[in-house]
């Protein structure tokens, strides 16, 4: 596995996303298990969101972490509707609350909304001086949008990134990589998985024994300067993504890929989902 810094944090380059965890309350358990499996073989960064189940992941993660939270780099993220001076601390104290934890590593705005950043940086720092977060960031920012941040101190940029989905490569990333601001990419596998049946993938995959998720999954980070956090529940899916971290691309890999996914020639719009 490798290794890089966030939030101050020694983290492996594949975590544990846990959007649409705590949706069902028959998963619960399921859910629960797959969090543990993947600390246990070293996945330590665990992603969540106040958004996710309406905090219902956040109190998956919170059942998940119980008596290993020192193991374990934190991240979850505020509602732009909550990102006000007064809304942001709010916000925070529930998320800490079913976290379980009296400490977020890292606490990022989900994406940009009607708040000024002004306020929201503003309320970050008031947690930050506070020990209740280690680091504060952005997610769903573009190159514009986080070169203007009115402070220097933005610690990462969850963005959308995977083979068909790389619009990021023409600026945002070149610069985050300059700026050493690591980037987290979400939906690795892009949405729904649709990218493993892809035969150039299958290709790739077939050639190192591997799964195309785990393809995906060395692809996204094997530049440097990128985090996955894909999301699995089933114990092999853990194992897999575990073993990902260990998958090392050949210039061959990549031109493969490259010929299927074609890289962005000019600025495009930053994909969401």
């Amino acid at each position: 596995m490798q290794y890089m810094k966030l939030a101050g944090c020694e983290v492996p380059v594949i975590g544990q996303g846990t959007w649409y965890m705590g949706e069902r309350a028959e998963q619960r358990a399921a859910e629960v298990a797959a969090l543990q499996q993947g600390i246990d073989l070293g996945l330590t960064l665990i992603d969540s969101a106040e958004m996710y189940a309406e905090g219902g992941a956040e109190e998956v993660v919170g059942q998940a972490i119980a008596g290993r939270r020192d193991s374990v780099c934190l991240v979850s993220k505020v509602y732009p509707h909550n990102a006000s001076r007064r809304g942001v601390p709010e916000a925070c104290e529930r998320s800490l609350k079913r976290l379980g934890t009296e400490h977020i590593d890292l606490y990022l705005l989900h994406w940009r909304g009607q708040h000024p950043l002004e306020e929201t940086i503003e309320a970050f720092e008031r947690l930050r001086e506070q020990g209740k977060i280690g680091a504060w960031g952005v997610s769903n920012f573009d190159l514009a949008d986080v070169q203007g941040l009115p402070s220097p101190d933005c610690a990462a940029n969850q963005v959308l990134y995977n083979p068909s989905q790389r619009g990021i490569e023409f600026d945002l990333l070149p610069w985050s990589r300059a700026q050493r601001m690591p980037i987290m990419a979400y939906c690795p596998l892009a949405q729904g998985g649709r990218l493993l049946r892809h035969p150039r993938l299958q290709e790739v995959a077939e050639s190192h024994g591997a799964t195309v998720a785990q393809v995906c999954l060395a692809w996204a980070t094997h530049g440097g300067g990128v985090i996955a956090i894909p999301k699995a529940v089933s114990p092999e899916h853990v194992q897999l993504n575990a073993a990902a971290g260990a998958l090392r691309l050949t210039e061959d890999d990549v031109q493969i890929i490259d010929e299927a996914f074609a890289a962005p020639t000019h600025k495009q719009r930053l994909e969401m989902v």
